[in-house]
């Protein structure tokens, strides 16, 4: 018996079939939405950190991403950096919605409570009110309290993350 045929008879891919599909269960679909978020983080990160270093140059001297990652730092004022990273981050945060919405479609939440373009902007516009709130929140730690901007990228993250679960799971998806 091969090893593809041994999985296959202990149940693996039909259960890991069930835990993909859209009927896998609250605590499955939670954890879905987490990996789907890590990824989607992922996207915007990316995105944000491409533009931080090139075109939108807000990265401090202290900063974690120049200092562990050998970005390209700027000096200037606080508030123009802070500028740029609400740029940079607001285009990543594009990018990285569409593809959360593609994926939370296909493995998460039941689609179908709205037709599709309707539900995309319901999604977007969610995501949009949560990360307007997230960047207020990033830009006042990065202009007021001095804040690093990779630290305050972090915490627009978290903050958007929950706020986003709980409108999509009971507002937007049929849950």
């Amino acid at each position: 018996m091969g090893e593809l045929e041994e999985i296959e008879s202990v149940g693996f891919w039909p259960r890991a079939r069930r835990f993909l599909s859209h009927d896998s269960g609250a605590f499955a679909q939670f954890v879905k939405y987490g990996v789907i978020g890590v990824l989607s983080t992922c996207v915007q990160m990316v995105v944000f950190y491409v533009l931080a270093a090139t075109v939108l140059k807000c990265l401090g001297p202290d900063d974690w991403a120049v200092r562990f990652l050998g970005l390209p730092a700027v000096s200037v004022g606080a508030g123009v950096r802070a500028f740029r990273a609400a740029v940079a981050t607001a285009i990543g945060f594009t990018v990285a919605n569409i593809f959360c919405w593609l994926m939370n479609r296909l493995f998460v939440f039941k689609p179908g409570r709205y037709r599709w373009y309707v539900e995309f902007a319901l999604f977007f516009g969610v995501a949009a009110l949560a990360t307007v709130v997230a960047l207020g929140v990033q830009s006042l730690l990065i202009k007021y309290a001095g804040m690093m901007t990779t630290l305050a990228v972090i915490v627009e993250v978290i903050v958007s993350f929950f706020f986003n679960f709980f409108i999509r799971k009971f507002i937007i998806f049929k849950g």
